[in-house]
């Protein structure tokens, strides 16, 4: 582990160093790519020049415990010694974290897809709320979350939407949203208080740019046509919705939340893309027998990851066991708490799994 990060720290330097040359500075893909190695490189030189630190510390109270001492200075210098060690211990754990290998997707954008499930009326009902809480809780990180493709009931729920939330690691934060989002509540119709069960699927798809998946025009059939939504709202005479079919894989794509035809052929395309990377990036995990799967991280759209409770003001995450009775401030946005636990449950999975090979 010190070779690796010795080599990390010489890198970070000639980074630095590449930075200040007028050609870099000049060269704006090259700076903001510099940039961005830079970032990452960080974290992982502050904590080893902690960690080397911790040990110059320990060393010098071994060196002074070896010279002649009074009995009060060497009790202190044993105290010393023990933090030095603990702080090494700290140190240690806290690297073998940040050399984990990164998903290199953590801080892209990402597209987040809610489908009602089963459940009629009351599922579009709760696929709007989980847009309302996603949308939230982006805002309160500080991204930017935009609609790309909606398709509304008349009662005001939502049969289908997709959206993009835009900030440097978006993804990290959403990525374990994947799966059925099952819902407990007593519908406003229901006269005889019962409590009714519904599910809601969400897809999280990091924005794939042009240099992660290549697509041939050719491959692509794209149609126009009117767009429409719920009691005749968002209607024009114009054919400016569009649907564009990838034909090697029949992966289907709808845009019509902007009147211009231009604006929704982008928007189909961003979720095109995206999805494409997905069905790659799975195709590459189930090709690989050996590799852990972790129970946080599975990604599959047909796990029941959730639980929402009404009547007990309850919200589950049955893939960690942790449940919190908080239920309207979760749907608030209020996601940190469960989402930091998702993160911590996936980090010691890996942690166990590097520990095993």
């Amino acid at each position: 582990m010190l070779h690796k990060l010795e080599n990390v720290e010489k890198r970070y330097e000639d980074v630095n160093s590449l930075l200040c040359l007028p050609e870099t500075v000049s060269d704006q893909d090259k700076y903001r790519s510099l940039m961005r190695e830079l970032k990452q490189l960080t974290p992982v030189v502050e904590a080893f020049r902690e960690y080397k630190d911790a040990v110059n510390e320990k060393e010098g109270a071994l060196e002074m415990l070896h010279e002649p001492n009074d009995a009060e200075m060497r009790e202190f210098l044993e105290d010393e010694l023990k933090a030095a060690g603990e702080h090494i211990v700290r140190c240690e754990e806290n690297l073998k974290i940040l050399l984990l290998p990164k998903d290199e997707n953590d801080d892209k954008n990402v597209i987040v897809e809610i489908r009602a499930g089963a459940g009629g009326d009351e599922a579009s009902l709760f696929a709007g709320v989980l847009f309302r809480m996603y949308s939230m809780y982006a805002e309160i990180k500080g991204f930017k979350p935009e609609v790309l493709y909606s398709n509304e009931t008349e009662l005001g729920g939502i049969k289908e939407i997709s959206f993009i939330i835009e900030g440097d690691g978006a993804y990290s934060r959403f990525k374990f949203e994947s799966g059925v989002h099952r819902v407990q509540r007593v519908p406003e119709t229901e006269s005889q208080g019962r409590i009714h069960t519904s599910t809601v699927t969400v897809a999280v798809l990091p924005e794939a740019e042009e240099v992660d998946i290549e697509i041939n025009p050719t491959d692509l059939q794209i149609d126009t046509f009117r767009a429409s939504g719920a009691g005749g709202q968002h209607v024009n005479k114009t054919e400016s919705a569009i649907r564009i079919t990838h034909i090697p894989t029949g992966v289907t794509v709808e845009c019509q939340d902007e009147r211009s035809q231009h604006k929704n052929k982008d928007r189909a395309m961003k979720i095109l893309r995206s999805r494409l990377l997905e069905a790659k990036v799975q195709e590459q995990n189930n090709s690989i027998a050996s590799e852990r799967k972790s129970q946080v991280g599975t990604g599959d759209r047909s796990e029941r990851i959730r639980t929402y409770n009404y009547p007990q003001s309850r919200v589950t995450d049955h893939r960690i066991g942790l449940t919190l009775y908080k239920l309207e401030a979760f749907l608030n946005g209020d996601l940190d708490e469960v989402i930091d636990a998702l993160i911590t449950a996936d980090t010691a999975e890996k942690l166990k799994s590097s520990g095993e090979n």
